[in-house]
């Protein structure tokens, strides 16, 4: 799977993208609202370079296309026709309009394949993931286990 924009592509994880995944994910501060966080570089490899499953959830990775460098990674998991949906920019390439990009893109690749319905989990704190979600077109739908849950429906 690949999928490319005017400025990134997303692709499967490599091993050399795993140094700029780390860096990111291992800073506390900017990772507060997530969950996949705080591994070693071998348990990360085991996670990002395994055989990929849209069933189990996959992690892909979103490459600057100029650099050819990580700047963010992205999660999804299907259920049935619906898919969760999960993103992360690097903070030295936030505010910058990657995820907005990126996610057009999946959203409509989601669409394509079939998919009906788009979930995103996010913390009641997380206004900026809030405001992209709304930007989107999404709505908020419920709250569960402490966190928020939007749709978009396709």
């Amino acid at each position: 799977m690949e999928i490319k924009t005017d400025r990134c592509t997303v692709r499967r994880f490599e091993k050399e993208d795993l140094d700029d995944f780390i860096q990111y994910r291992n800073d506390e501060n900017w990772m507060q609202f997530q969950g996949f966080k705080g591994l070693t570089k071998q348990m990360y490899a085991k996670e990002l370079l395994s055989e990929p499953s849209f069933l189990k959830g996959v992690q892909l990775a979103i490459i600057n296309n100029t650099t050819n460098r990580l700047i963010g990674d992205i999660y999804l998991k299907r259920e049935n026709y619906t898919f969760w949906i999960g993103y992360t920019i690097s903070p030295f390439h936030a505010k910058q309009g990657y995820a907005y990009e990126v996610l057009v893109a999946i959203i409509a690749w989601l669409k394509q394949k079939g998919c009906i319905r788009i979930n995103a989990g996010v913390s009641p704190e997380n206004l900026a993931s809030i405001n992209l979600l709304k930007k989107l077109k999404f709505t908020f739908l419920s709250s569960d286990d402490g966190e928020h849950i939007y749709i978009l429906d396709l």
